[in-house]
């Protein structure tokens, strides 16, 4: 079955074409980070007229990559959220159009749960339940996967996800957007390798807390007179170790209590190599996506899809985009 995945949540605008959900046939991305970069953030409206101007040239490029026509797909798979209301409106739409004017099954696929599945795309072996771990720059969410449509959220960041920090943090130091990939590669040159930070930490839960650290990051700069550039690889060791510290925490906690030896884990903080180093010393069957899946694709999302029909069907084309994660799954 061969299933066209379409992706814009956030940046990035992508198609995808995945055949019995693993075979990826073709993945395009188009982002408009670099219009970004300049205001330190993703701006939503930027983001929404990119995916108008480049989603139809997308698809034509993935459909030639693939060597297929529109009438060889067999289903149209969307991101439905969470994300931006703007951008998962026009990728909604036109999922919605392709599937009116080809008559084909649309699947509405939850953002999230398709980061997880990127990890699963290359590793078919992995049995449920498992762990599921999705880190990325909006979302940090730890769940027990039973089955492709059979899961519970356990643990939450209550405030800033792991990546926003990364990117708090960077702008704090200068470091530029996004964050994440220049304090790793800060904290790999720092000869200081001390925790300066301590691990944030909420007891009794899996919840996730990173507003403390980061603030605790902006009183120690406030507190330098003058800081070097071998202080900045310093504060970037220190920072990224306290926040993943955090995180291994909660994974060791919930391996112990729910007694599963296999975890799932995506989204783009996962193509941290910090990470996943500490996610190999968790000592369990770890399932990773290669590193072209950690960022926001559309070949997770029909991946993930294939799997959602072969269990339920084809979705009702008579749903709209959600942005609160928690609104949506909360147990």
């Amino acid at each position: 079955m061969k299933i066209l995945g379409i992706e814009t949540s956030c940046d990035e605008t992508s198609t995808a074409i995945v055949e019995n959900g693993t075979t990826v046939l073709s993945s395009t991305i188009s982002s408009s980070i670099d219009w970004h970069k300049k205001y330190g953030g993703i701006v939503p409206e930027i983001a929404t007229r990119h995916h108008v101007e480049v989603i139809a040239p997308i698809l034509k490029e993935s459909l030639a990559q693939s060597g297929l026509s529109l009438e060889e797909i067999d289903a149209i798979a969307v991101t439905q959220g969470p994300g931006l209301i703007g951008s998962l409106i026009i990728g909604i739409a036109f999922a919605k159009s392709l599937s009116l004017a080809l008559k084909k099954p649309i699947i509405p696929v939850d953002h999230i749960l398709a980061h997880i599945y990127s990890a699963c795309m290359d590793n078919v072996g992995i049995k449920f339940p498992y762990l599921g771990l999705a880190a990325s720059g909006g979302h940090s969410s730890i769940f027990i996967i039973n089955d492709f449509d059979d899961f519970r959220l356990i643990g939450k960041t209550r405030d800033d996800a792991l990546g926003e920090s990364f990117d708090k943090v960077a702008k704090m130091l200068n470091l530029g957007f996004p964050g994440g990939p220049e304090i790793e590669k800060r904290a790999a040159k720092a000869l200081n390798k001390k925790m300066l930070f301590n691990p944030p930490e909420i007891k009794n839960s899996y919840d996730l807390s990173y507003s403390g650290l980061k603030t605790a990051v902006l009183y120690y700069i406030k507190k330098q007179k003058q800081i070097e550039q071998q202080e900045i690889d310093s504060i970037c060791f220190g920072f990224q170790e306290a926040a993943f510290q955090s995180l291994i925490k909660k994974l060791e906690l919930a391996v112990l209590n729910f007694n599963t030896d296999s975890l799932a884990a995506g989204g783009g903080v996962t193509a941290n190599s910090r990470l996943r180093e500490m996610l190999k010393g968790l000592g369990i069957k770890l399932y990773l996506p290669a590193l072209k899946y950690c960022s926001d694709n559309a070949a997770m999302v029909a991946g993930l899809a294939f799997r959602l029909y072969n269990k339920t069907g084809s979705g009702n084309i008579d749903f709209g985009p959600y942005s609160v994660f928690e609104e949506k799954w909360k147990p």
